[in-house]
């Protein structure tokens, strides 16, 4: 290392040792996800997803030794109609088969990407990823509703065909849990199920669990809202800068691309979004002041002066958040309320609980909002339905899985 590297070497860990410091009455955030992005050759799968997962490990050691803990390590592969290109649907099945079993062996989440980015894409594509994801437990994937070409039609309309398959066909704590449909979502996000590329590989980005951070500035700023933008852009920014030193020693050391941070402050559980919008408020996640936090949450997202990917704004997926699922049940939150708050973050409507006997039509619609809400303000959201099968207005759902909760339906708008 030259005398030059070793004076750089020697300020970045000074910075770090600064930004650490200061956040050291915080709570540190999980890494959510480290999500490499692959151009798979079925030829060669084993070989590698296995350089994928040395990149990816790399990356969590040297979180670990900051005193991060990883939570998924991702594996995002071409779009599935490229993967399956020139093969029957038996064949097909079977490469996805082999993915998402290696998946299981090797401790990654699979994900083939969009089935369709645009109305001229073949929708039998669709029909494959139906049974791919009514089958297998683990493999993720989405479709392109909207992009700067316009809002696809098409693709809104076989989006909401496939929801409507999997109700009937999923576990609805994996099915349609593993889908979601992007409107203006770039490559190269982080975060499932809208994460996906169209290039070369061999890259990879970084997202945050990192609600926590925001309910306690939230806590401490006392519903200022100068003071909480100011102190939520701070403390996003320090860890955010940990993880791009992260990368860049990886990057440096494998040869792969990093390819950003997504600084949205993904909540999961306890780790609440919702609680922490309520900590700001003083008031029932939906009350004035929601669009407040909100803003305050977003602006402060888009602040931190970093390389940055995916949504870089605000994620209110009501299964997935323990507060959220609570509210939903209480009627306090709603669809429409979710489209209105999508105006000023990056939410859309993700794990959305339906009744089970929500048609086509209407699924249609509801995608159909989300891409024009999206393409009008050319920002990205994304929609991740689901209803469940059997169940009507008025009753509990019964979900199994680890990252749902339970909550009451409502009639779809």
């Amino acid at each position: 290392m030259t005398h030059r590297q070793l004076g750089t070497a020697a300020t970045l860990v000074l910075a770090l040792m600064a930004v650490s410091a200061h956040a050291q009455t915080y709570t540190t955030p999980k890494v959510r996800a480290i999500t490499a992005f692959v151009r798979l050759d079925p030829a060669t799968l084993d070989r590698q997803i296995a350089e994928a997962l040395t990149v990816l490990r790399a990356a969590a050691s040297e979180f670990a030794q900051r005193g991060y803990k990883t939570e998924t390590l991702r594996i995002v592969t071409q779009p599935l109609a490229e993967l399956v290109s020139g093969r029957s649907a038996d064949d097909a099945l079977r490469l996805l088969q082999a993915f998402d079993d290696l998946s299981v062996r090797q401790g990654f989440i699979p994900s083939v990407g969009p089935a369709m980015m645009r109305d001229s894409d073949d929708a039998h594509v669709m029909r494959l990823l139906e049974k791919a994801l009514s089958t297998l437990p683990n493999i993720q994937a989405n479709s392109i509703i909207a992009a700067e070409d316009g809002i696809h039609w098409n693709v809104i309309r076989e989006s909401a065909a496939l929801v409507h398959y999997l109700t009937a066909h999923a576990s609805p704590s994996h099915g349609n849990f593993n889908f979601t449909a992007t409107a203006m979502v770039k490559p190269y996000g982080p975060f499932y199920p809208g994460a996906y590329h169209t290039g070369a590989g061999r890259q990879f980005s970084i997202g945050f669990e990192s609600a926590n951070v925001v309910q306690e500035v939230f806590a401490r700023t006392h519903g200022n809202f100068a003071a909480a933008l100011a102190e939520l852009t701070r403390q996003l920014t320090i860890h955010a800068k940990v993880a791009e030193s992260v990368a860049a020693r990886v990057a440096a050391a494998s040869g792969w691309t990093f390819m950003g941070v997504d600084p949205t402050p993904a909540p999961l559980g306890d780790v609440s979004i919702g609680a922490a919008i309520e900590t700001y408020t003083g008031a029932r996640f939906g009350s004035s002041g929601t669009m407040t936090a909100a803003l305050i949450i977003t602006t402060a997202v888009k602040a931190v002066p970093v390389k940055q990917v995916g949504y870089s704004g605000l994620m209110v997926p009501v299964l997935e958040d323990k507060r959220l699922a609570l509210r939903w049940a209480e009627g306090t939150i709603t669809t429409d309320a979710l489209l209105a708050y999508s105006a000023v973050c990056g939410s859309g409507l993700d794990t959305i609980p339906y009744p089970g006997d929500i048609g086509v039509d209407q699924l249609a619609r509801i995608f159909g909002d989300v891409a024009a809400l999206a393409w009008k303000w050319h920002k990205p959201l994304s929609a991740r339905l689901q209803p469940v099968a059997g169940k009507k207005a008025g009753e509990l759902t019964e979900f199994s899985g680890p990252f749902l909760f339970n909550t009451r339906l409502h009639e779809a708008p």
